[in-house]
């Protein structure tokens, strides 16, 4: 007994939701729909196919919202900080992504994310265009005492709050559109998603990306089936919908290229073989349907009345012509008893999407793609107890971020729904397997652990903690396993291989490994307030306050920050990437190769005398450095002016 009268609008909305489904969006009355269901003669407003909800144009303002966040290190947190070139970034991913804009615009190779699914019981980022994060978090007070994200940028989207898919949308999207822009010319995105929203996602993507560069949906089997679930029906599948930055992409995978044959009758012109025949029947293609006869040698092949030629009569002769037809004894190498298609390299490459000679990827993902119960058994093999539910198995992963470099092994890697790690892991995974030198950027908030779980009963606060925590084992686990490899065929150089047969003799010693360096750390940057003071309009005309708010910014350096500190937020506001090598000599930073110079700490003339010699290409100094002696900043800016080199100070 609920203790209340029954709620007649209320039944008669439950009432008509079960006569007009129809007349409903987001569980309220669309006015204009249910007029036009029951026959009445208006028109929409603004009529046209488009994707909307309520708050779209808010999420367009916080997207184009500016920021004024950095990255700050945290050598401590990190593995081999000055060598290594992966990151992960601790913070809010939508001001990271607003911070990353300059320094990675075009950048990345591929960006997969598997961000919260709109089930009613997830949580949803909680946005606000209007709020720098650091008036947002002051607001709310979702900082505690060690400056970490008390959850409160994070809230449940129940099914009955009136704006339930419209919540999930404004989330994700300004993240995509920022997304996209970090985006190489032949870079690709993956997004996982359920029932719940791939519909709206989709549309959503077609919007950001282009209908045109839609690429596919990979079904993925999460599990099998269960029995007590709505309807009688068990959804064991989740979607990965895929779209690329333009036409560039091209999807591979190793070892799956087409087989060519080099022969002198076509000198530099490489070809492959292909069936001739179909699946079609004789009744579907009856002009494909007849006896196929070697204008050389007068054999017969008649067609199989259920599997007949890909050709006609006509066709075949102008086939033939253009020694498009192979027959058996052509050539001797080749072992075929029927008559086989010739294709040539060449014209392969010019077909759209074919250019490398690969074969076509199909959106049945391979049988060893793992389940959600392989991933969540790899992350407690780690940890060696369950301290992550639900992680995507690194199989997955893998396999799209390989099937998105193939041709060359490389590029960079985002994730900015890091969760537990996944991505970092099968990057390295996969690193270790083929060699290649691809590298990730991870970007996880500080979600806090629930004080129940096991993660944080094993001193995890936070889910970027545990993030953090597996990159380090499983760069350990993998080192390791690199080092045993190492050995073994280090033995095996000087010793032969291990004989395990009945069968004498040796097998000749294998060739010594190829020198690669593994690279298994990260550097952990966090989301920070600007190390700079921020100028904010001033509510008041009287001179003494106006006097006061200008000399407080004669140093405009906060009070509480570091030299590298500054040193990383201006790689970042130059647009330079966060793996740059970094020098530091007489009291300056060079950054890149020789690009530029940073004078952060004190400056004098045999400084300035000795970067002139080394020839940036820009300069940049502190203002404070000069102490008001503008005499002093105009002679360095007309050395730097006379060298052709460009001069900032900030």
């Amino acid at each position: 007994m609920e203790g209340k009268n029954l709620d007649i609008v209320k039944q008669k909305i439950e009432q008509l939701k079960q006569i007009i489904p129809e007349a409903f969006t987001e569980g309220k009355i669309d006015w204009e729909k249910l007029k036009i269901t029951l026959g009445e003669n208006i028109e929409f407003s603004n009529e046209r196919y488009v994707l909307n909800w309520a708050g779209k144009t808010n999420a367009y303002r916080l997207l184009q919202a500016p920021t004024y966040a950095t990255l700050k290190p945290a050598k401590e947190e990190s593995v081999n900080f000055d060598t290594t070139e992966n990151i992960f970034i601790e913070g809010d991913n939508l001001e990271v992504l607003k911070v990353l804009q300059k320094s990675y615009f075009g950048k990345i190779k591929m960006i997969y994310i598997d961000p919260p699914y709109n089930t009613g019981n997830d949580f949803i980022y909680k946005d606000d265009f209007k709020e720098t994060i650091q008036e947002y978090r002051k607001k709310i007070g979702d900082v505690d005492e060690n400056g970490n994200l008390k959850g409160a940028r994070l809230f449940r989207n129940t099914k009955d709050n009136g704006r339930y898919h419209s919540n999930w949308l404004n989330m994700m999207l300004p993240r995509l559109f920022l997304a996209r822009n970090l985006l190489r010319d032949d870079g690709v995105i993956f997004v996982s998603i359920d029932d719940n929203e791939v519909h709206n996602l989709r549309l959503l993507m077609d919007e950001i990306f282009g209908e045109e560069n839609f690429v596919a949906i990979f079904p993925w089997r999460k599990r099998t089936a269960k029995s007590d679930v709505p309807f009688g029906i068990s959804q064991d599948y989740e979607w990965i919908i895929c779209y690329s930055k333009g036409d560039n992409f091209f999807a591979a995978i190793e070892g799956n290229k087409r087989k060519y044959y080099e022969t002198p009758d076509f000198p530099n012109r490489p070809w492959r073989i292909h069936e001739m025949t179909t699946h079609r029947t004789a009744s579907e293609r009856p002009n494909s349907f007849f006896t196929l006869i070697n204008p050389k040698t007068g054999e017969e092949y008649p067609a199989n009345p259920n599997s007949v030629w890909r050709v006609t009569k006509e066709s075949f002769k102008k086939f033939y012509k253009q020694h498009r037809i192979v027959f058996p004894g052509d050539y001797e190498f080749l072992n075929i008893t029927k008559p086989v298609m010739r294709y040539f390299k060449d014209e392969d490459q010019n077909k759209e999407g074919n250019r490398f000679g690969y074969l076509t990827i199909s959106t049945h993902l391979p049988k060893e793609i793992g389940m959600t119960l392989d991933g969540t058994k790899e992350i407690s093999r780690l940890f060696e107890e369950k301290i992550f539910s639900f992680p995507k198995p690194i199989s997955l992963i893998s396999y799209l971020i390989k099937v998105s470099t193939a041709i060359d092994k490389t590029g960079i890697i985002l994730d900015f729904f890091a969760g537990s790690g996944t991505t970092a892991h099968a990057v390295m995974e996969l690193n270790k397997e083929d060699g290649g030198n691809r590298k990730f950027i991870l970007v996880q908030l500080p979600e806090p652990c629930d004080e129940n779980s096991e993660a944080y009963k094993a001193g995890f606060k936070t889910i970027a903690d545990i993030c953090k925590e597996r990159i380090r084992r499983a760069g350990k686990k993998i080192q390791k396993e690199l080092e045993e490899e190492k050995k073994k065929k280090q033995e095996e150089i000087e010793f032969g291989p291990h004989i395990t047969t009945k069968e004498e003799g040796k097998e000749p010693p294998l060739n010594p490994p190829k020198e690669w360096t593994f690279d298994y750390g990260f550097k952990v940057f966090k989301l920070s307030e600007s190390n700079f003071k921020q100028w904010r309009l001033l509510n008041t005309n009287k001179p003494e306050e106006i006097e006061e708010a200008i000399l407080k910014f004669k140093d405009n350096i906060k009070s509480d920050t570091t030299t590298e500190n500054i040193l990383f937020e201006l790689i970042l506001k130059t647009g330079k990437t966060l793996t740059e090598k970094i020098e530091k000599k007489n009291n300056y930073y060079v950054v890149g190769k020789n690009e530029i110079v940073f004078i952060l700490e004190t400056i004098n003339d045999s400084m300035i005398d000795e970067i002139l010699k080394l020839k940036p290409q820009k300069v940049i100094v502190l203002d404070k450095l000069f102490s008001g002696n503008d005499q002093l900043k105009t002679n360095i800016y007309q050395q730097f002016k006379d060298a052709a080199i460009e001069f900032k100070s900030m």
